[in-house]
């Protein structure tokens, strides 16, 4: 899979740097750029169109709810998460009527952001490696009041088997139309072949997900595992 490309709009160097250290640390993302000013996002922005916008909300020139407007007529296809410590009400709204991916609040920690970029990059594949939607995918990308696109997974946990990593397995997995491999699903999530080949089996036993031996032109037949329905 290619790599997740990201603009981070930020005019604090320092925070800027930390979320691009977060970043480094999450398999499958790139910071390509870095603007400090909404002028200069929407100079970069002429040039590429990110998949992922980290935007902050007071910027020097212009709010970051009211550059989601300029950015969206520039770079539609790009998705906003805001990063900021604004609370106010009629920001907080804006940026809900602007339809923005995410809202953190600062200070954040680094699962915090993992966790909602996991949330945007499972939503990124599913968008990107469906022609045809299910009722189940629908749901997943427009949740029910009270649901999560990252349910707690309803098993019994063995020891070395951690619930939020299961959860990222499975969600991974289940837009997965052709199934994935052990190592695929790994390079995806964040983690080595080894770990999520033992997630994977756990879920087999569980009768979760079944296997398929496929194999190609060379090599050995490749192990890969689908959702049960």
């Amino acid at each position: 899979m290619n790599n997740i490309e990201v603009l981070v709009i930020e005019d604090d160097v320092r925070v800027a740097d930390v979320h691009c250290r977060f970043l480094e640390k999450i398999e499958g993302f790139t910071v390509i750029a870095r603007a400090s000013t909404g002028e200069e996002a929407l100079d970069w922005l002429q040039s590429f169109s990110p998949h992922l916008i980290l935007l902050d909300v007071f910027l020097p020139d212009i709010l970051g709810v009211d550059l989601i407007d300029k950015i969206q007529e520039v770079s539609p296809t790009s998705s906003i998460i805001l990063i900021t410590a604004a609370t106010e009400a009629h920001i907080v709204q804006k940026a809900y009527r602007k339809n923005v991916t995410d809202y953190i609040l600062k200070p954040f920690t680094f699962e915090q952001l993992k966790e909602s970029i996991e949330k945007f990059r499972y939503k990124y594949l599913l968008l990107k490696n469906n022609e045809k939607f299910t009722h189940e995918k629908i749901q997943y990308l427009w949740p029910k009041a009270g649901s999560s696109p990252l349910q707690e997974t309803p098993l019994l946990l063995p020891k070395g088997i951690d619930p939020t990593t299961m959860n990222h397995v499975i969600n991974h997995l289940s837009i997965m139309e052709n199934g994935s491999t052990a190592e695929l699903l790994g390079k995806n999530i964040g983690v080595s072949r080894s770990t999520a080949r033992r997630y994977l089996e756990f879920l087999v036993t569980q009768k979760q997900v079944y296997t398929e031996l496929t194999y190609g032109t060379v090599g050995r037949p490749e192990r890969r595992y689908f959702i049960s329905t």
